[in-house]
């Protein structure tokens, strides 16, 4: 008995020996600033080879690394560590420190698949969530104005319109997990629907400037925002569940802004869940009081008593029927089939309150101090997205890795306005239903060689109603809709793009794309004397690009890049009837031919110095056959009555030909440890021709000269950023052509003009572990009041801002 009872003391002991001993070499590696673990960071031996990635919690397992000589520890955007064994044991736990001047990024904008920044002949912003997290944006357009090198137009707080070198709208792509949302009735006019996305639950994004037609067909001319949201992840443990939690809330004082967000992670060894819930309640917007007064809110109407009202303001800083609300769902599922094959489902929902349409709401067309709106908001602006995805990675004789995506998404908007002293408010409702399937491959043919290729197929259709109705009485009278109903949007492409190594430091990339669309529409002429009862519009077009890249070592490259790039027309451009300003109305034009770009560029990034590093691009844009609003008759008549106003008539048309071109430029400069300094610019200048006076005019969408500069501090658990946002003037004559003057201020002349402007803003952050962090701003220290160029609001005044996340 006694001999049993030491036997087993005995192995009880080795057992417990062991089994600590290998728990002593769980190593975990985290962020020095925000105390977070690193996931993914690759840790490397070369002597002998060995190598690990960290799981989700941070942790590798040191005991494969015993004998090595070295172990090389690194990460994207972190520096580089060199430790040996015995290092690693005693630390315990390893901190790495953000590399201020990093060059390692990785992008998957360019082709749909990972790839090094240095080696792609692109632009390509790429914005650190991390400081995004400092900064604390409202919306995922306030996140896209971070990187300083996209321009953001408002129309309304519920709003943001981001402009890419001189483009915008549906001449920019938007891609959400590699589903692109631009769809059927995405329109010239400014547009909302990048706030549909949650800032809080975003784990990359990438800015692709020029034509990304090639990858991602129509649209992609000005460049591709790629969105890419969290990931569920798995547990490194197969007997334990992975279960984090994030809990966050923000709130800033220019618009009484309170958000609130929660996700929750849910992982075992092969299948893995993300549940995402955002809130967020805008009241009206305080601007500043230091600047313009033509950008104040001096009255606002009301109904009073049953009758429409203009009212003085007491406090014109304070822009009245502006705010709103938003809720964000997220729910991901994500299961390893095996070693080749993972499967993933994403549910994406947002939706906002009614947004009042601020720059409608302060027209004063006749001058005589009444407004011309007693309403006008968007209902709900709803989208809602279903994915399924599969990734196969196994080396074949056609690819090394294949992915297959099919989306559906459902797209919900409206507009209700009424005149002054009218009871009768129009109501328009739209619905689109949005189906697509991407397959992408990538093959490696050999160590210099790479192929990526794929297919893309595309279907909208459109719904579309309206009517009038007595805000009194409740009677609806139907009238007609804004898009033909029923309208179907329909497109197909194909591509191939290679990368070809030229030794260590000269690559070749270059790609095709045909796509093919086509249009189909019923107008209803019982409501409309339409000029066609139904139409049907289909091409093709063949686009392409060649780039070169030299990298004369890891921290320099010059390229240069030629490109194609075209927009098909859709149901917004073709059959559209709506008032697109006071005193003009559109009217579908069914003789639409895709307008097609040229763009041409030349660029490099480059570590001067060990402290400083530079980059820049010089660039030009010529689109033929551009489409835009321009005079037209109808039934020989070049104004008819629509809405009770007598209007101009107007049509989407191929216009002749527009150019643009421009320089951005970046620096980056370390002054002392955890001190630097980044700065941005983006100068840009276009016209088009107008074809009603044949002759050119400023062309719309092209921002004026903007910047941002940030000096940056950073030390272990602690973070500030002081910056300075801003924009040079825009003069009279630089004005697109057809701007409505009554947005803008008054020159010396009384002649409309956008007065350049300037902030400074302060932002500070403190980690106290792993589990809390906390944040202060203060934006607008100065009290500017001031509008971004082409905005239809004012921006924030003085805004305090106050955040807290908790991580379980």
């Amino acid at each position: 008995m006694i001999q049993r009872l030491s036997t087993f003391l005995i192995i009880s002991t080795v057992f417990y020996c062991f089994i600590s001993s290998v728990h002593a070499q769980d190593v975990a590696i985290k962020d020095k600033i925000t105390q977070q673990f690193i996931l993914d960071a690759k840790i490397i031996s070369y002597n002998p080879k060995v190598q690990q990635l960290t799981d989700a919690n941070g942790i590798f397992r040191l005991g494969p690394f015993k004998g090595c000589d070295s172990i090389h520890i690194s990460a994207p955007d972190y520096k580089t560590l060199i430790l040996s064994y015995e290092e690693i044991k005693t630390l315990g736990l390893i901190e790495m420190e953000d590399e201020p001047l990093s060059f390692s990024d990785i992008v998957i904008s360019v082709n749909r698949w990972d790839e090094e920044k240095l080696k792609v002949p692109n632009r390509i912003a790429t914005i650190n969530l991390k400081d995004a997290e400092l900064l604390a944006p409202q919306t995922s357009a306030d996140l896209l104005e971070t990187s300083g090198y996209v321009f953001v137009q408002k129309s309304q707080l519920a709003g943001g319109s981001p402009q890419l070198r001189g483009f915008g709208t549906n001449r920019v792509l938007i891609s959400v997990d590699g589903i692109r949302m631009n769809n059927a009735i995405f329109r010239s006019g400014n547009l909302q629907n990048v706030i549909s996305l949650d800032a809080n639950t975003l784990d990359g994004v990438e800015v692709l400037f020029g034509p990304g037609a090639v990858i991602y067909g129509s649209d992609a001319i000005g460049g591709v925002m790629s969105f890419k949201t969290k990931e569920a992840q798995f547990s490194a443990d197969s007997t334990k569940t992975y279960a984090p939690a994030h809990f966050a809330t923000r709130y800033s004082s220019a618009s009484n802004e309170v958000m609130a967000h929660v996700d929750v992670n849910v992982g075992r060894k092969k299948w893995a869940s993300l549940t995402s819930f955002t809130f967020s309640r805008y009241g009206d917007l305080r601007t500043g009081s230091n600047g313009n007064s033509a950008f104040l809110r001096p009255t606002y109407q009301e109904r009073i008593n049953g009758v429409d009202s203009t009212l003085i303001n007491d406090d014109p800083t304070l822009q009245i029927h502006s705010g709103f609300s938003q809720f964000n769902i997220i729910q991901k599922i994500k299961y390893q089939a095996s070693k080749d094959w993972l499967i993933d489902y994403s549910f994406i929902y947002s939706e906002t309150s009614d947004a009042p349409r601020y720059d409608r709401l302060i027209l004063d067309k006749q001058g005589d101090g009444i407004l011309d709106n007693a309403q006008w908001y968007y209902g709900p602006q709803k989208w809602m997205m279903h994915k399924v995805g599969a990734i196969h990675s196994r080396k074949t004789g056609v690819y090394n890795d294949l992915r297959i995506t099919a989306a559906y998404q459902n797209f919900q908007e409206s507009r209700h306005d009424r005149k002054t002293g009218n009871d009768r408010i129009r109501r328009q409702f739209e619905n689109v239903d949005a189906f697509s399937l991407n397959v992408d491959f990538d093959k490696k043919v050999n160590k210099d060689f790479i192929l990526f290729y794929g297919l893309e197929g595309i279907g909208n259709l459109v719904g579309s109603n309206a009517y009038r109705e007595n805000i009194i009485t409740g009677e609806q009278t139907t009238i007609n809709s804004r898009y033909p109903d029923g309208s179907t949007w329909m497109s197909a492409g194909v591509y191939i793009n290679g990368k070809y190594n030229f030794g260590e430091k000269w690559s070749l990339n270059g790609g095709l794309r045909y796509s093919y669309y086509s249009i189909s529409a019923e107008f209803d002429t019982t409501l409309f004397p339409f000029p066609v009862v139904e139409t049907n519009n289909s091409n093709g077009a063949l686009n392409g690009s060649l780039g070169v890249v030299f990298n004369p070592n890891d921290r320099f490259q010059v390229y240069a890049n030629f490109a194609t790039g075209f927009r098909a027309p859709n149901i917004d451009d073709l059959g559209k009837v709506f008032d697109s300003e006071p005193g003009a109305v559109v009217i579908p034009n069914v003789d639409l031919k895709p307008e097609y770009i040229y763009n041409g560029e030349i660029g490099f990034v480059s570590a001067l110095f060990k402290n400083m590093k530079i980059d820049g691009v010089v660039y030009y844009t010529y689109v033929d056959d551009a489409l835009a609003r321009a005079n037209f008759n109808f039934n020989g008549q070049d104004s008819i009555v629509y809405g009770g106003d007598l209007s101009k008539v107007q049509a989407v048309q191929n216009v002749a030909d527009a150019w643009v071109y421009g320089v951005q430029a970046g620096i980056e400069v370390v002054l002392a440890k955890g001190l630097s300094l980044r700065s941005t610019i983006s100068y840009q200048k276009g016209e088009e021709f107008n074809i009603d006076s044949a002759a050119y005019y400023p062309k719309n969408h092209v921002a004026p000269t903007f910047g941002r500069t940030s000096l940056i501090y950073k030390r272990r658990q602690f973070k500030v950023d002081v910056y300075s946002a801003y924009q040079m003037e825009l003069k009279n004559e630089e004005l697109p052509f057809g701007e409505s003057p009554y947005l803008y201020a008054l020159n010396d002349e009384g002649r409309a003009y956008v007065p350049g402007w300037y902030t400074i803003n302060f932002k500070a952050a403190v980690f106290f572990n792993k589990h809390l962090s906390a944040s202060f701003g203060i934006e607008n220290i100065t009290d500017q009041l001031y509008r971004t160029a082409g905005s239809g609001i004012s921006a924030p005044g003085r805004n305090f801002v106050f955040g807290l996340k908790v991580s379980l």
